[in-house]
């Protein structure tokens, strides 16, 4: 079966809603947000999207859906955390961020915190200046839903290892990879020539060129990673292409949003086959991490499921002391196997949704 853009997004990328939050002059209230936001962006959400995940989510959340809805439907509640590059930024900027109103994200006992990972959250819905890609000049943060920090806390990468990002643009978890360790080989790969360049770009805007030259940038069908580079990698993140909720919901095309509806039932046999070429690339004795920023089960668990019924050579890894740590920041499905998480987001705490569940070869 012949897939579309087998290892990089399925699809191409959809406004995220982001550039709606942008404002000039003073910092307005959420609730000044709201009002003035409501009616355009009311316009602005895809009715058939709307629909189909109305539909879906209501049965697989149940009441939990009416408030996820409500943030994903409005960016106004959106919230965006503050990653500092830890090879280039400086004091001030701690400093600023403090001031502001900001706080580490992750300030739990977790069982994998490395201390050069610096990652700023405020309670408030705001968006913190964004920064240009400058050719030779390294950017001092990067903005990120602090969901996407979790399954790199949840991969565990330690110096020295050898690690894949298999599905790495735009090049955030790569970015946070390297903020928390320096592997010995690391592999980063975007199917998608677009995307492989965007993620080259994000490369060249964090890492400084001595360990840039170390890293490997590639386009190839991750698919096929697993017999060409059989047992290689001793840390795998598959951040795998899925229905992006919070994209979607702002489809400007009818057209497009339909067919990307259609093309849904076609991504968890992607996944799938990611998945079955990953653990191929992996050591005995390696980890695996797969993550989507999707609410859906038929992308989640249950892709995590045929893999560990289909595959006796991975089991699953407890990563429920994670969601302990940090529940003062994110909410989290109860409905999960203490193998995986399922971020969802709520007013205050507008993070994810963001899947992760953590797997080993033995």
């Amino acid at each position: 079966m012949r897939l579309p853009q087998a290892a990089g997004r399925l699809l191409p990328p959809l406004p995220t809603g982001v550039g709606l939050l942008r404002r000039r002059g003073a910092a307005q209230t959420p609730e000044q947000l709201e009002n003035k936001t409501k009616g355009k962006l009311q316009k602005q959400i895809c009715q058939v999207v709307l629909d189909h995940f109305e539909k879906q989510y209501s049965t697989e959340l149940g009441d939990a859906w009416s408030s996820i809805r409500e943030v994903l439907t409005y960016p106004s509640y959106w919230q965006y955390a503050v990653l500092l590059n830890k090879f280039s930024h400086t004091a001030d900027l701690e400093d600023t961020l403090n001031a502001q109103g900001y706080h580490p994200a992750f300030r739990g006992t977790l069982p994998y915190l490395p201390r050069s990972l610096k990652c700023y959250v405020s309670r408030t819905p705001r968006r913190f200046p964004s920064q240009k890609h400058q050719t030779g000049k390294l950017k001092e943060y990067y903005l990120l839903n602090a969901a996407s920090v979790l399954p790199v806390l949840a991969l565990e990468v330690k110096d020295g290892e050898d690690v894949l990002d298999l599905c790495a643009a735009p090049g955030g978890k790569s970015v946070v990879i390297l903020q928390c360790a320096r592997p010995g080989q690391f592999h980063c790969n975007e199917y998608d020539e677009l995307r492989s360049r965007w993620l080259k770009q994000t490369m060249e805007s964090f890492i400084p060129d001595p360990l840039f030259n170390l890293i490997t940038v590639s386009n190839l069908d991750g698919r096929q990673i697993g017999e060409l580079k059989p047992e290689f990698y001793d840390k795998i993140l598959v951040d795998a292409p899925c229905s992006n909720d919070r994209s979607w919901l702002f489809s400007s095309d009818i057209q497009q949003a339909t067919l990307r509806l259609l093309q849904r039932n076609q991504l968890p046999v992607l996944q799938f086959q990611l998945l079955r070429s990953a653990i191929k690339a992996l050591r005995p004795g390696g980890s695996l991490v797969y993550s989507t920023c999707t609410l859906s089960k038929e992308e989640n668990s249950n892709v995590i499921n045929l893999i560990l019924n289909s595959c006796t050579n991975v089991i699953p890894v407890n990563i429920s002391e994670i969601a302990k740590a940090v529940s003062q920041e994110f909410t989290f499905h109860s409905a999960t196997q203490q193998h995986e998480l399922l971020v969802l987001p709520e007013k205050g705490r507008a993070w994810g949704p963001m899947y992760v569940a953590k797997l080993r070869k033995m």
